[in-house]
């Protein structure tokens, strides 16, 4: 999704940090590299309250118990309780944006709706986009409202 990945104005953050062999399809390309700016989970950032004026969330999408595909190997996987997870995630990227800041949600509809995904926050996307060839990749805009001008642009 980054036009430039070390952009100085962007940190990434995974909760995992390898290098993964592709799956038999792909065997010739290059290994998947996982390496984020900083070591955590989505559901427990470690920054303060009101941190950064845009968020990007692009959490995974996929139903699985362990990584077997290149496309689980890149992104991880949804296991365990993965409506919590994805609910604290919501919950950590709010926290984190300061008032008046934008939250750029990535979701790809392969086994979850999107509705289904949206009902995880309180928050309301003001705007989004369907991508991909078969339009089931959503790109959804919030806008963090300031408690202060009771919420009013």
């Amino acid at each position: 999704m980054w036009f430039v990945r070390k952009d100085d104005r962007a940190l990434y953050v995974d909760r995992r940090r390898e290098t993964l062999e592709r799956s038999h399809a792909d065997y010739k390309r290059a290994p998947i590299v996982v390496d984020p700016d900083i070591l955590c989970d989505f559901t427990a950032l470690p920054f303060p309250d009101e941190s950064f004026a845009h968020v990007v969330f692009d959490p995974p999408h996929v139903i699985r118990k362990e990584a077997l595909g290149n496309v689980t190997k890149f992104y991880g996987c949804l296991n365990g309780d993965w409506k919590e997870m994805l609910r604290l995630g919501f919950a950590e990227c709010f926290r984190v944006l300061k008032p008046e800041g934008t939250l750029i949600f990535k979701w790809t509809e392969t086994q979850i709706p999107l509705r289904e995904i949206l009902a995880l926050t309180p928050e309301k996307p003001l705007y989004g986009h369907q991508s991909g060839a078969k339009a089931r990749t959503h790109w959804c805009a919030f806008l963090k409202q300031n408690e202060t001008s009771g919420g009013t642009p």
